[in-house]
């Protein structure tokens, strides 16, 4: 057992974790935070996608104990922020969102790019998508969706 401190969507959290948890589990189970996906359980897909220290990361592939002293962002706290209810908003209103199983994961690897840059360009925008798998879209609705929040340049 290892005994972490992290502040998880704004809330400081203190817990006891084996050292084998992975954070996705850690979140899902331990917090309750169900958004964050499991898809393929080794990073390939995206489904799990939170942003920790202001990097888009897939949490099946990080220990929970890795994570100590760290800031971790999930899809809940788009919500209570304007950037993210946007996005969540567009994603509806444009068909960026179809089964929804990927959504959680593309919505958090696009809000970390936004942070660092309120306006990709499209490269930039497919990078940051890259580790996201979506069998639905063909990925056209989700570009849409993303570029009906971008700031005009």
């Amino acid at each position: 057992m290892h005994t972490i401190k992290l502040k998880v969507n704004g809330i400081r959290v203190e817990k006891a974790v084996d050292d084998n948890r992975r954070l996705l589990d850690f979140l899902r189970e331990d917090l309750q935070l169900t958004g964050t996906k499991e898809g393929c359980s080794v990073g390939e897909c995206g489904a799990c996608t939170v942003i920790l220290n202001s990097k888009a990361v897939c949490s099946c592939l990080l220990l929970a104990a890795q994570c100590d002293g760290a800031e971790i962002t999930t899809v809940e706290a788009l919500q209570k922020d304007e950037v993210g209810r946007r996005l969540q908003q567009a994603f509806v209103r444009h068909g960026g969102v179809q089964c929804g199983f990927c959504t959680p994961g593309v919505l958090m690897s696009t809000k970390a790019l936004l942070d660092k840059n309120p306006n990709p360009d499209d490269e930039q925008l497919a990078e940051a998508l890259e580790g996201n798998l979506c069998r639905c879209t063909g990925y056209r609705p989700i570009i849409k969706s993303i570029k009906a929040v971008l700031k005009p340049s």
